[in-house]
């Protein structure tokens, strides 16, 4: 197992010279109730013959919220414990060397992905589809670390990660969008004040709901404390929800799915024929076209267009053409995962269509559980565990949430009531006040969670004006939601990360 090599400890005076440190935090005056738990650890990562010096910071920072009593000040009140690693570069010019934020998604999901999977100065290794890694699984450097480009601050939002209400305070309400928001910004403002960073160039980094949450970071940074952003990444994307959820009388999901159902048909052999390019254009075309078309007609639709539409959906998609004719041309995702491969008894991933697993039996009507996400929770589970203790050497007897489930099935979107959750206003808000904000999407052609088309379908549809169109790059990889599990497309992005830095920096 490979390790990066450990700096002997620095004094605190040696500490406080270095740019990007805690040095400031550890300045503050002491306040009542729970205090910053914060560790700091000197690391070495050798890359060819160059060695990458840095120091690693986690632990858990309190946020408070400002009480007044009888229109009075009365002091700070711990609300909340956040979870963070930081990682700075020793020396570097603290204006000059940009940061970036990264949050994964869930809602109610740790940042463990990104930081062990794509970003962070060590990964683990878990193996592909169809090449797993066995238990106990293994830490190795990330030779292509985006910490070679930018410093990096892994945040975990209340009750995911050694996040925690504090006493006698309620989690459920950090289980919402708007809390969310200010609670993650709130961190990102503290972190930026106490290092000195307010000068350097400023990026926010986010997987699935962590790109709804970055969308709407983007316009609160801006709105609420004046921070302006050099960059956005928004991987695995879903800025309106009203793209992804098969509501009853919205035909929009059942449409903008229809290309990734056709590049999971294809890579298991059962789709359309062609190369994965000419089976994708072919999908995007029905998709576009002919397909929406047909079910705007409802019952209108003539018998032999009807026929002439069935046929063409169970080509692409690689399922029957009675089965499409009875679920009435719509074909929702969790029931694609179950019927593709039922002749095999095979279920297939939602995360990554890649993934193939098993049910209790071969009649499930429904996905039940994803053998895509069963893939990879373990090797993560364990990797950060011991990551954690044994190399950044923060100790914590609370279980590391991965995924809050309960907080997931709480999660208020109490400020769309009567209306799809939607950020890409926001979004196009941000832009239009920034005219530098620079926006890296990336997505998983095989992605059954966030489809690349319902993607390309908002990003289309923001409210920017044409000068600003250029300001937004697309990115796409033959792989899942993480689409850094496969390895070459890991790489990859890793290069394409590193370019979006070093192009929206303005240094």
């Amino acid at each position: 197992m490979a390790t990066a090599e450990r700096e002997p400890k620095k004094t605190a005076a040696q500490d406080k010279t270095s740019a990007g440190t805690p040095a400031a935090a550890e300045a503050a005056p002491a306040a009542k109730g729970p205090t910053d738990d914060l560790k700091t650890t000197q690391h070495v990562l050798s890359i060819g013959r160059r060695k990458l010096r840095y120091s690693a910071t986690t632990g858990r920072i309190v946020l408070r919220q400002e009480v007044l009593t009888d229109g009075k000040f009365d002091g700070h009140r711990p609300k909340a414990e956040v979870f963070l690693t930081a990682y700075t570069v020793d020396g570097a010019d603290a204006r000059e060397r940009p940061v970036t934020f990264a949050f994964n998604g869930g809602p109610g999901s740790s940042s463990i992905w990104l930081h062990l999977g794509l970003l962070g100065p060590r990964r683990v290794v878990s193996g592909d589809a169809g090449e797993l890694t066995p238990p106990p699984y293994e830490l190795t450097d990330n030779l292509q670390t985006l910490l070679q480009h930018s410093d990096l601050v892994f945040i975990d939002p209340v009750s995911t990660g050694y996040s925690r209400a504090v006493e006698g305070e309620k989690p459920g309400e950090y289980h919402g969008f708007t809390k969310d928001l200010e609670s993650v910004g709130e961190v990102i403002r503290l972190w930026t004040s106490r290092n000195g960073r307010w000068m350097s160039p400023k990026f926010l980094a986010g997987e699935s709901y962590g790109t709804t949450r970055a969308a709407g970071l983007a316009e609160h940074l801006q709105d609420r404390y004046g921070m302006y952003l050099n960059g956005v990444m928004l991987i695995s994307s879903v800025l309106d929800f009203g793209t992804i959820l098969f509501t009853p009388g919205n035909d929009l999901a059942y449409v903008l799915y229809v290309p990734s159902y056709a590049a999971i048909a294809h890579y298991h052999g059962v789709g359309a024929e062609g190369s994965l390019e000419e089976v994708l254009a072919q999908a995007e075309e029905f998709a576009s076209g002919v397909y929406p078309q047909a079910l705007a007609q409802g019952n209108r639709l003539p018998a032999e267009q009807r026929a002439e539409v069935v046929a063409e959906l169970a080509r692409l998609t690689g399922l029957t053409e009675d089965y499409v004719d009875r679920v009435n041309l719509r074909i929702e995702h969790s029931r694609f995962f179950a019927e593709l491969l039922r002749p095999r008894r095979q279920l297939v991933g939602r995360l990554d269509g890649r993934f193939t697993g098993w049910g209790a039996d071969g009649a499930h009507e429904r996905l039940q559980a994803d053998p895509s996400y069963h893939a990879i929770m373990g090797p993560y589970t364990a990797a950060l565990n011991h990551y954690v203790r044994a190399e950044l050497e923060y100790l914590n007897d609370l279980p590391y949430e991965i995924i809050n489930g309960d907080a997931n099935e709480a999660w208020s979107f109490k400020e769309f009531e009567g209306s799809p959750v939607t950020v890409a206003d926001k979004l196009a808000e941000a832009m239009r006040a920034n005219p530098h904000l620079k926006v890296h999407v990336a997505s998983g052609r095989y992605d059954g969670a966030t489809p690349y088309f319902a993607t390309e379908y908002t990003m289309a549809r923001l409210e920017i004006p044409a000068e600003l169109q250029n300001n937004i790059e697309f990115h796409y990889y033959p792989a899942g939601h993480m689409m850094y599990v496969h390895e070459p497309s890991r790489l990859q992005q890793s290069k394409d990360l590193a370019a979006f830095i070093r192009s929206a920096s303005n240094r």
